[in-house]
C-alpha cells in the first residue's frame, strides 16, 4: 500500500528479520548444548543402559577411544555446553521479549482449546491436514511451540541447579535433590529433542516453511494492528 508521503510499505511479513535472526541463533544453540549434553551425561549416566553414541556428541574427537572415566572431549563439552548456555538464555528472552512486546504470541498462538488439538490430530490421521496457509498455526502447533517454551524455562532453571547446586540449594530442594534436578533436565532435553524432531519432519514436509524462515515468507493479516513494516 501507499503511505500519506508516497512511501510504498507492506504488512509484516510471517517472520519478521529479528525473528529470523533469533530462530537460527536458538537452533544453533540447542544442538550444540545437546550434542555437548549428550557427552557430559555419558561421562555420569542417570540410566545405565543409555548411553549416546559419541559420533553424534559435541567435545571433542569421536575417533579418540571412549572411556566412561577418561573421555578427552568431557572438559570440551563442559565448555561448549556453558559458552551456548549464555547464548541461549540471552536469545531466548529476547525472543519472549520480543514475543510479547510485538503481540505474536497473542496473535499466532492463542487461542488454543482442547478440542481444536482432538480435531487436528484426527485430520492429521486421516492425512487431511492443510498446508495451504503457512500464515495460521494449526492447535497442534500452537501446543508444541508454547510447551517447548516452557520446557526451555525448566531446562534452564534445571540446568543452572546442576550448575551450581550450593548457592542455588532452594531451587535444587524444589527438584528434589541434585540427582532430581539431573533427572528432570535430561528428560527436558529429550522433549525438546523429540520437538526438533517433529520440527524438522513437518519442515521437510511443508518446504515453505523452510524459506519462509530463511526470506521471512508472505504477509502476514494476523499482525494487523501493527504499524506496517517497510518491506525487506
Amino acid at each position: 500500500m501507499t503511505g500519506t508521503q508516497g512511501t510504498s510499505t507492506k504488512l509484516a511479513r510471517l517472520h519478521p528479520l529479528p525473528l529470523r535472526i533469533m530462530h537460527w541463533l536458538n537452533a544453533i544453540a540447542i544442538l550444540v548444548m545437546i550434542g555437548s549434553g549428550w557427552r557430559i551425561y555419558n561421562n555420569d549416566p542417570i540410566f545405565g543402559f543409555i548411553e549416546f553414541p559419541i559420533t553424534f556428541t559435541f567435545g571433542g574427537d569421536p575417533d579418540i577411544t571412549y572411556r566412561h572415566n577418561g573421555d578427552a572431549g568431557f572438559s570440551n563439552a563442559l565448555l561448549w555446553h556453558f559458552a551456548f548456555m549464555w547464548l541461549l538464555v540471552a536469545n531466548g528472552l529476547a525472543y519472549v521479549i520480543y514475543g510479547v512486546a510485538t503481540g505474536r504470541f497473542r496473535r499466532m498462538l492463542l487461542p488454543v482449546t482442547p478440542r481444536d488439538v482432538v480435531h487436528t490430530i484426527r485430520e492429521t490421521l486421516r492425512l487431511h491436514l492443510a498446508h495451504d496457509d503457512i500464515t495460521m498455526y494449526n492447535a497442534v502447533q500452537k501446543l508444541m511451540y508454547i510447551g517447548v517454551l516452557c520446557v526451555l524455562v525448566l531446562v534452564v532453571i534445571s540446568g543452572v541447579t546442576i550448575w551450581k547446586p550450593v548457592q542455588f540449594s532452594a531451587l535444587a530442594a524444589l527438584f528434589g535433590g541434585f540427582q532430581g534436578a539431573r533427572l528432570v533436565h535430561f528428560c527436558c532435553m529429550g522433549l525438546i529433542t523429540a520437538f526438533l524432531v517433529v520440527h524438522v519432519m513437518l519442515a521437510i514436509l511443508v518446504p515453505r516453511t523452510i524459506a519462509a524462515m530463511i526470506t521471512g515468507g508472505p504477509p502476514n493479516p494476523r499482525l494487523d494492528g501493527r504499524p506496517s513494516l517497510p518491506a525487506e
